[in-house]
């Protein structure tokens, strides 16, 4: 697994990296038995319906019904949830990993700060599992109301989702073998912070290029450049 420590300001650096979309599997014949099974094959399967409207980056229109168009908007904040927590998900299984981190950095400075990080990233989802385990078991009262208990799906969303970042925070941290690599284009995204808007673009976009990775441009205007 490559992991990249992408600088985003001056002194501030994040983890990315990019995986390739999982192939889609069958369905089971049968529906999973056991609630925390259902649970997770009702994550899975919305990962991959976000997967999809991701690649297809379909966006709402004046034509699409309502609910149509709240559906799309829900998929969309998805597939952001999902590439915030990609990486940590991806950690969890694995047990060899190369951090690509600038060239005008120290490798200490670089692992420390990718240590720090997985740190910090395990204790807010060790926190919001917490919360959203709370919340999960209290949205269980809407199930007297009639229809779909829309909330607790949503909460169970979430505190998957922050189970598995914690877990993949944590394999990162113990278990993971790390090996270091210089990258002098990762140093160039550094100076291209304060320059203006269209240089910018397309210094970020021939840094993608040469590294290839398809979003990493997207990811770095959304951390590095204020909105």
């Amino acid at each position: 697994m490559d992991v990249y420590l992408v600088p985003v300001a001056r002194d501030r650096h994040e983890l990315y990296c990019e995986v390739p979309d999982e192939p889609e599997t069958e369905q089971p014949a049968e529906p999973p038995r056991g609630f925390i099974a259902r649970i997770r094959a009702r994550f899975r399967a919305v990962l991959a319906e976000a997967e999809r409207e991701r690649r297809q980056a379909r966006a709402a229109s004046p034509q699409d019904g309502w609910i149509a168009r709240v559906r799309i908007r829900a998929m969309r904040w998805i597939a952001e949830s999902i590439a915030e927590q990609r990486l940590l998900w991806h950690l969890r299984s694995q047990t060899k990993a190369c951090l690509f981190y600038p060239d005008d950095l120290d490798e200490g400075r670089a692992m420390a700060d990718m240590r720090g990080q997985l740190t910090k990233d395990f204790e807010r989802h060790r926190l919001w599992l917490a919360f959203h385990a709370v919340a999960f078991v209290l949205s269980g009262l809407l199930a007297l109301v009639p229809g779909p208990n829309v909330i607790a799906y949503y909460f169970a969303f979430r505190l998957v989702g922050h189970y598995f970042s914690m877990r993949g925070a944590n394999q990162g941290l113990t278990c993971v073998e790390w090996t270091t690599e210089k990258s002098a284009p990762l140093a160039e995204l550094r100076r291209a912070i304060g320059l203006e808007p269209e240089i910018r673009e397309r210094r970020v976009h021939d840094v993608a290029l040469r590294l290839r990775l398809e979003h990493l441009a997207s990811f770095f205007e959304r951390t590095a450049v204020p909105s």
